[in-house]
């Protein structure tokens, strides 16, 4: 949601009507996440992607149509026997697709807002009554529901927006910021069973979470490659170098933030998490030895280190020395990243990303070809050693 929002600043700044589609629901292999959003304007621009192209003209074709009628559909895509033509999954799947027209930018502003104040937040949007319905022709009579309308923007701290009675928004706020601390996105029942409407029975909760952070420590070329690899990703990237002429904008252009700082004295205060990854990059023990030491001991869930194997053993010894403990040590991605046979800059920092990739995700990184089982394992908010 972070890029399409940056993306529909100038519309949303006009006052434009913006109908969203989102993946609410997944069944098997499907090509996208729960919460993968498409935005459609009125005048037939699309922005984002529900399915990677095997449904979205479907989807944009209820879009513009709710832009003139309002309301939302819920919307099934799949397909469902071996003689199927119809638009449907290729890869076997099936999800449903919430389409909803956004009446107004006031909200997706506030969400924007949030978003770019680095906070987390969720935007609500109400179900429609009923399970998904295929995907006929949205001129036809009732193709949208309408009443369901509203959403929410919800924080920590505030609530922005309504879904129509005050005691569902209470509820659904209530139920957003609990997803908030998991940092994942789901649907969750609100208000009473029995409530007639406009009381909402079901709503999709899409959670946006901070960036989580990459720190790169060593301002040179192979830090350059990864910093551009880790800003792709959706890492908050920065660069950290005690020599002021290495560690410059024109360097990194891509980076967050540079500090020109003893790499162990920003990494004291750095408030680090467990989503954070520190790869220090230096090849210099006065650099490299306290900073991991700082970093072995913080809350990062990635503490990884270039060099080869003859520095990794040296580099063992120092950091014993200078007293990491052996379940401290342990935690060293060392050397760092996966075995690609890549030498340039631009391949080392590939098997670094591919790692950080894996590890967030749990995957053995193996040849698929070589694994069993779901291709797709997407663990919104998880620390990135959750299953390493």
């Amino acid at each position: 949601m972070r890029r399409e929002l940056e993306t529909l600043r100038p519309e949303l700044a006009r006052g434009d009507d913006v109908s969203l589609a989102m993946v609410v629901g997944a069944n098997g292999s499907s090509p996208r996440e729960l919460g993968a959003v498409m935005a459609v304007l009125g005048d037939g621009r699309v922005v984002g992607s529900v399915s990677g192209g095997c449904v979205e003209s479907e989807v944009v074709a209820h879009a513009q149509r709710l832009l003139e009628v309002g309301g939302s559909r819920l919307l099934c895509f799949g397909i469902t026997d071996d003689d199927a033509v119809a638009v449907g999954l290729t890869c076997g799947g099936s999800i449903d697709v919430l389409v909803h027209r956004v009446a107004g930018p006031e909200l997706l502003q506030e969400l924007d807002r949030a978003i770019d104040a680095g906070e987390a937040v969720a935007l609500v949007l109400p179900l429609p009554p009923g399970s998904a319905t295929p995907p006929e022709d949205p001129d036809a009579t009732g193709a949208s529901v309408a009443g369901a309308q509203g959403s929410l923007v919800v924080t920590a701290t505030s609530t922005v927006g309504t879904l129509g009675a005050g005691s569902v928004d209470v509820d659904a706020a209530r139920g957003a910021r609990h997803l908030l601390t998991t940092g994942r996105s789901g649907r969750i029942s609100v208000g009473r069973p029995d409530a007639p409407a406009p009381h909402v029975r079901e709503v999709f909760v899409h959670v946006v979470v901070p960036k989580p952070r990459l720190v790169v420590v060593g301002a040179m070329d192979h830090a350059s490659a990864l910093a551009h690899l880790g800003r792709f990703l959706g890492f908050h990237v920065t660069v950290c170098d005690a020599r002021a002429r290495f560690a410059t904008p024109e360097r990194f252009p891509e980076a967050d933030v540079i500090e020109v700082a003893w790499p162990h004295r920003f990494l004291e205060q750095a408030q680090l998490d467990d989503r954070s990854a520190v790869c220090v990059l230096t090849h210099d023990p006065k650099f490299d030895v306290p900073a991991l030491q700082v970093a072995l001991r913080s809350r990062a869930g990635y503490v990884g280190v270039m060099g080869s194997r003859r520095s990794h053993e040296d580099r063992l010894h120092r950091l014993a020395a200078a007293g990491c403990s052996d379940a401290e040590l342990a935690r060293l991605r060392s050397p760092i990243g996966l075995d690609l046979g890549g030498v340039t800059p631009e391949e080392t920092a590939l098997s670094i990303a591919a790692e950080l990739v894996m590890l967030r995700h749990g995957a053995s990184g193996l040849p698929l070809r070589d694994t069993a089982g779901a291709i797709h394992r997407v663990r919104p908010g998880e620390p990135l050693d959750a299953h390493g």
